[in-house]
């Protein structure tokens, strides 16, 4: 069989799940990453015959991906803020929203002349937040925490893979107690709502780590009360708290904030006009 013929396979045999350029879109990563050829290179050697190694590895794939596994682990890898991450079940596949507030964190370390301080990413999963603000704010000491050992393996993999220095502690930020002093603390905490849960697709459902997403319908904001009290113990002066939200408590995370006197507290909508992030300031 060659390449043309697998797409043929692949589209007749997911249709059922993706529309047809979803099909095609997700054919070329896989060609990519078993074949090692670019779309260029795909029209190239679109009628070569696929060798029985690499046919079986076509094969495995498609029948993961008809389960509903996310591609990205079926491939194992993904792209955040234009590096590498090894992915699997054990984290969240790395979303595009949380590369906006990574980038906003670069622009007003940038923009405040930031030239180096203390960092902490508080629910790290994949690593994706640590290590993208240690590879662009490089004289930052960066550590990063997680509740999940599983998740800082992984982590820890990504900072290697990167050629990044983090620190990753295991610890769960609602028991978590430290001296260390911050400059900047940033999190995207679990935040998804049970009754959210049903309009989430079944994919994420099934294969996306729950510990990193959900939150009981009675505290939905109990990890950011937990990061806000530790901020306020950790952050040194003027040091900033920085969040990704859930996009129907924006207004409920902002008044908690207020309430515990943090101060210059700005909501930001990410690209589909959704209260997505938010930045503020220790007290003074």
């Amino acid at each position: 069989m060659n390449l043309k013929q697998l797409l043929h396979h692949f589209t007749k045999e997911l249709k059922e799940i993706y529309d047809e350029q979803e099909i095609i879109s997700i054919f070329n990563i896989i060609v990519e990453h078993i074949s090692g050829f670019n779309k260029s290179q795909l029209m190239l050697n679109g009628s070569a015959e696929v060798e029985e190694v690499k046919y079986s590895a076509y094969l495995q794939a498609l029948d993961r991906l008809k389960t509903g596994e996310p591609l990205q682990y079926v491939i194992g890898d993904t792209v955040f803020y234009g590096l590498t991450f090894k992915v699997n079940p054990a984290v969240l596949i790395p979303r595009p929203e949380t590369e906006e507030l990574v980038d906003w964190i670069i622009e007003r370390c940038n923009s405040a002349l930031l030239k180096g301080g203390s960092l902490l990413d508080i629910g790290t999963g994949s690593g994706c937040i640590a290590i993208s603000l240690k590879k662009n704010l490089a004289n930052f000491k960066v550590s990063a925490i997680d509740i999940s050992e599983s998740a800082l393996t992984t982590a820890n993999e990504n900072a290697r893979l990167n050629n990044t220095d983090v620190n990753f502690i295991h610890a769960d930020i609602l028991n978590y107690k430290s001296a260390e002093k911050y400059d900047l603390i940033v999190s995207n905490p679990p935040y998804i709502t049970t009754e959210e849960q049903k309009e989430m697709h079944q994919n994420v459902l099934e294969n996306e780590p729950h510990l990193a997403l959900f939150v009981s319908d009675e505290k939905p904001i109990i990890f950011y009360e937990a990061i806000a009290d530790f901020a306020l113990g950790n952050l040194n002066i003027n040091g900033l708290l920085c969040f990704e939200i859930n996009e129907y408590l924006g207004k409920e995370t902002v008044q908690m904030l207020i309430d515990k006197s943090f101060i210059d507290i700005e909501l930001r909508k990410d690209m589909q006009g959704k209260d997505r992030m938010i930045i503020c300031s220790a007290p003074n």
